[in-house]
């Protein structure tokens, strides 16, 4: 069954991309917060956001983590009692908390919320940002112990005494008494050699950015044979912005409007930030278009014009609501069960999409 999620921007929300975005991960950053016409992250409009993908019936939303955003699991649990089936797909990085601790905020909250947890692991890609939080690991490094983590995650989980040896974490004694019921889904991302590894061992869903869909059905098939070699059979998901109207025209239209406000310097500034960054998603996110306005459509009815700026998820699908439609089915064939959504501004958008696209799938 295919689920639709939503992404909460709790690093505040916008109309167009006129400032310098910044950010990395699945999630990413909604803005900078340097214009006027930005809608700050603030509890009342969280709130407004949550219920409205809550009543639109999106499975889920999607908070993303880092010095951009407020902190995920603060915030969302700041959202429980203000919704009543919505999930919360909180992202964290391992190498900030202890596994153990981890273990248990996840039962906490899988109780309070009535098991309406779910987990998106971000390894981090920015060497330089994990250094500010007191992390001197690098890349392959972090993924190294974020399999180590999971590890450990998961058998806390089982709720049996237990203790653990290895190359990050010693724990002695450790013993989860009341373990999370149901325990949540690990989502899981990364396209470097390292990251595939992990997502093979652990991912209950592997996410993936909008990129094309013939290069999204080879990573699939990439994750789908190093899972099968562990005995597993991860779910797939896709994060992409949408941009729908009643034309193709307008769409486009929209779309540019989204960019208007950048100029060169600002494309080059933010080209030259994202590039410096560890990440391999980001570098194939950027590879679409290398920082070019015009080779900004990389494939029919996707548009790469939010990178431009912004890390993490750069790619869009624009176009009638008929067209996106047909698209996300394309995706669907190739595997991808599972969509995390978003759009500027995130409140129209989230209604624009369950009300126009949504029905047509």
């Amino acid at each position: 069954m295919t689920a639709f999620h939503w992404f909460l921007p709790t690093g505040g929300d916008a109309r167009d991309l006129g400032g310098a975005a910044h950010g990395t991960g699945i999630g990413g950053p909604a803005r900078a917060g340097t214009a006027a016409a930005d809608r700050p992250a603030t509890l009342g409009y969280l709130t407004q956001l949550a219920q409205a993908a809550d009543q639109l019936g999106y499975e889920a939303v999607l908070t993303p983590t880092g010095a951009h955003c407020e902190d995920a699991w603060i915030t969302t649990a700041a959202l429980i009692a203000a919704t009543r089936r919505l999930k919360f797909l909180v992202a964290f990085r391992p190498g900030l908390v202890e596994p153990a601790l981890a273990a248990q905020s996840a039962a906490t909250f899988q109780r309070l919320s009535s098991g309406r947890l779910l987990l998106n692991v971000v390894t981090g890609g920015s060497d330089a940002e994990q250094r500010s939080y007191g992390d001197p690991l690098g890349h392959d490094a972090r993924y190294a112990r974020a399999a180590e983590f999971l590890d450990v995650l998961r058998t806390a989980w089982r709720g049996e005494p237990y203790e653990h040896r290895g190359a990050h974490y010693r724990i002695d004694g450790g013993h989860l008494r009341r373990p999370p019921d149901p325990v949540p889904p690990i989502h899981f991302g990364g396209s470097s050699g390292a990251a595939l590894a992990v997502a093979a061992r652990h991912a209950d869903t592997y996410l993936t950015w909008g990129e094309p869909v013939p290069q999204v059905a080879e990573k699939i098939a990439r994750v789908r044979e190093l899972a099968a070699a562990h005995g597993r059979a991860p779910r797939f998901g896709l994060r992409v912005h949408v941009l729908s109207r009643d034309t193709p025209e307008r769409a486009r239209a929209d779309a540019g409007a989204l960019i208007a406000g950048l100029d060169a310097d600002a494309v080059a500034a933010g080209q030259r930030r994202l590039r410096a960054l560890e990440s391999v998603g980001q570098r194939r996110m950027l590879d679409l278009h290398g920082g070019d306005r015009d080779r900004l459509w990389v494939a029919p009815n996707l548009w790469a014009g939010i990178g431009l700026v912004r890390g993490g998820a750069g790619t869009a699908l624009v176009g009638s609501h008929e067209q996106v439609a047909e698209r996300i089915a394309e995706y669907r064939a190739v595997g991808v069960e599972e969509f995390v959504l978003s759009g500027y501004p995130h409140l129209e958008e989230a209604y624009t999409f369950a009300e126009r696209v949504r029905p047509l799938l």
